[in-house]
């Protein structure tokens, strides 16, 4: 299924290995941009030594109809697995 709506929240880890993006505004914002609807994603890449970023294909969310993930907010300890 086609995906639209472009990164919009970005959070990054605290150890600065993973980057953890969003595609929802807020909702009217996202009624303005996207008056056909937006179906709601979240994805990581992952970073690397040397400043590469690796879209990680193991973790991509798709949310149903309706929801619209807005930011990550990552808790003090987060661990790599």
């Amino acid at each position: 299924m086609p995906r639209n709506g472009g990164p919009q929240m970005v959070d990054v880890s605290h150890d600065g290995r993973r980057v953890y993006l969003t595609n929802a505004l807020h909702t009217d914002w996202d009624r303005q941009f996207y008056p056909d609807g937006i179906r709601g994603w979240m994805a990581k890449v992952d970073t690397r030594a040397n400043g590469r970023l690796d879209l990680d294909p193991g973790f991509f969310v798709e949310f149903e109809d309706g929801v619209r993930p807005h930011q990550i907010r990552l808790h003090a300890v987060d661990r790599a697995n």
